[in-house]
């Protein structure tokens, strides 16, 4: 199972679920924010603001809530500024891993990520050592029982996918960033459930890991997505559905 797509799906789930509901606030404020900052205030024009709004109402955040944190981001009110900006690295078995961060503190954020990665067997990586592996897409995961694959590849294709792949029990629709948006509209409006739209980092190729290195991989992307300044996390690692199930719950 890919890293991007698989991952993606398990931190959709463990975000319904999650206990630690202030703190996925804050990070998800914190991308709302920087995203209007840096592309401005209109959705229609800002496919990041846009993703980052999308992802804040999954996670059931206040309409007001949401409208504050764009107006800091615009300089409509003050508030603290958040510097956006990646780490890069490998984890066990040779897999990469990018990881973004937005942060008030660079030094601490620095030292938190390197200390992750120290940790639980990976080592930090110099600047595009392995940012050249991934590219920016839309993703949006639809269960795959949900809809057979030529109803799915017909609504997809008219909307403007890249492709439309299997991955375990969901299916994968591909697309470009700035699509993400009307995507994710024509596939609702056909009646197709969507289980999340984002944009990734989608790797170009992968690595497969079994038991030897897995519990060490996940272990290192969960305590980097766990870590405050710590936005998103992506990863080319290959592994099998049933592992990671096993892994992450």
């Amino acid at each position: 199972m890919s890293g991007h797509s698989k991952w993606a799906t398990t931190k959709h789930k463990k975000a319904v679920v999650d206990s630690r509901r202030g703190k996925l606030f804050a990070k998800l404020i914190r991308m709302v924010e920087v995203a209007a900052r840096e592309g401005g205030g209109n959705v229609d024009a800002n496919p990041t603001l846009a993703d980052a709004i999308s992802r804040a109402r999954a996670a059931s955040m206040p309409n007001d809530t949401i409208e504050r944190a764009i107006k800091r981001g615009t300089g409509e009110t003050e508030g603290l500024r958040y510097d956006s900006f990646r780490y890069e690295g490998y984890a066990p078995g040779g897999v990469a891993v990018l990881v973004e961060v937005l942060t008030d503190n660079r030094n601490r954020a620095a030292a938190d990520v390197r200390r992750i990665f120290s940790r639980n067997g990976g080592a930090m990586g110099e600047a595009g050592s392995v940012a050249w592996m991934f590219t920016r897409k839309g993703i949006v995961l639809i269960p795959a029982q949900g809809i057979s694959e030529d109803d799915l590849l017909a609504i997809a294709t008219e909307a403007g996918a890249d492709d439309v792949l299997r991955e375990g029990s969901s299916w994968e629709v591909i697309c470009p960033p700035e699509t993400l948006a009307p995507m994710k509209s024509a596939l609702e409006g056909a009646g197709v459930p969507v289980e999340s739209a984002e944009l990734v980092m989608q790797p170009s190729s992968t690595v497969p890991v079994g038991e030897e290195h897995a519990p060490r991989v996940i272990q290192l992307l969960e305590d980097l997505e766990d870590c405050d300044d710590v936005s998103e996390v992506y990863s080319n690692f290959d592994i099998s559905e049933d592992l990671l199930v096993r892994l992450t719950s």
